[in-house]
């Protein structure tokens, strides 16, 4: 079975057109891509004139990404990340136009559901992770030869694990017998490692967040790309996010606020209120999913989407 057979339900999916669009014949950049849900909304919503820009780093993506292309021609893609997102649109002559930019951040259900991405522990297959296959190196890979520092610091920073110490001397400790190179031999070797249970959570769930956070590069990605976006965006125009876990959340939700306070500035400088530099206006604090859409899809039960505007100069 390929990873174009498993179904994807797009999360939050009028909610976050909705907060997007602004301008019916404007310019619109989709920076997850996934299997084109949001995307394909959006071009159900514009005008002939306007254009979509879409990004993935996912080869099964791209090839969702060729389809749409040939049945619509305002739809282009980019095979990369959403951090080279400004080169993007400058080599378009799109800088300072774009109406709108959605990140729908994360695992896409059919990479979490296909064994043979190896995101997920529910099911046996190779220790990849990558969103990228043809690009950077496999989980089991960095697994091999990273130091028992630098995973405990991965499943501390990324994870958010407790006993990231503990797992990271397992891990070590293991490859000395034999490589971690399946799913299940990490997720049985990290339930080993930890004493204590959460409840309703496997004890190898922050493991996995972390390393898969850390070889796709997920945060440095974010951080990179909100500020380009803002680079980017026409006055008006709609940054929209959906974050699935609390890092995403924060590094989103402070960039905002960021930005719709303005640069900080020496204390007693004779500053007017409206000449400090605003780039941003939060128009949506934060969205959940309904509870008919969390029964619907119960991966949409930690979605947080969050979206503001830029400010005209």
């Amino acid at each position: 079975m390929s990873g174009q057979d498993f179904r994807h339900e797009t999360v939050l999916l009028q909610e976050a057109v909705d907060a997007l669009v602004t301008d019916s014949q404007g310019i619109y950049i989709d920076g997850t891509f996934g299997r084109g849900g949001h995307t394909r909304r959006l071009l159900s919503l514009l005008k002939p004139e306007a254009r979509v820009l879409g990004f993935d780093k996912d080869p099964q993506a791209i090839d969702a990404c060729r389809q749409l292309m040939s049945e619509d021609s305002r739809f282009q893609y980019v095979h990369g990340t959403f951090a080279d997102l400004q080169p993007a649109v400058e080599s378009r002559g799109w800088a300072g136009k774009v109406n709108g930019i959605l990140l729908d951040l994360g695992v896409s259900s059919p990479q979490l559901d296909d064994p043979a991405r190896g995101f997920s522990f529910m099911n046996d297959g190779p220790l990849d992770m990558r969103m990228n296959t043809a690009a950077g190196q496999s989980a089991a890979q960095w697994l091999q030869s990273a130091s028992a520092d630098e995973i405990a610091l991965v499943l501390k920073e990324y994870g958010e694990e407790r006993f990231a110490r503990r797992i990271a001397q397992a891990i070590v400790e293991q490859r000395e017998h034999e490589p971690l190179l399946r799913t299940r031999q990490l997720a049985a070797l990290v339930e080993n490692a930890v004493p204590v249970r959460e409840k309703h959570k496997h004890p190898a769930t922050r493991t996995f967040q972390g390393i898969r956070i850390f070889i796709n590069r997920e945060l440095d990605d974010l951080s990179d790309a909100l500020q380009q976006a803002v680079d980017v965006l026409a006055p008006g125009g709609r940054l929209v996010v959906i974050s699935f876990h609390s890092l995403e959340d924060r590094i989103v939700k402070q960039f905002i606020q960021r930005k719709e306070k303005g640069e900080p500035l020496p204390r007693h400088l004779p500053v007017r209120h409206q000449d400090v530099k605003r780039e941003l206006r939060s128009v949506l604090k934060q969205v959940r999913a309904s509870d008919a859409e969390v029964e619907r899809n119960p991966r949409a039960r930690s979605a947080i989407m969050r979206a503001a505007e830029k400010v005209a100069s």
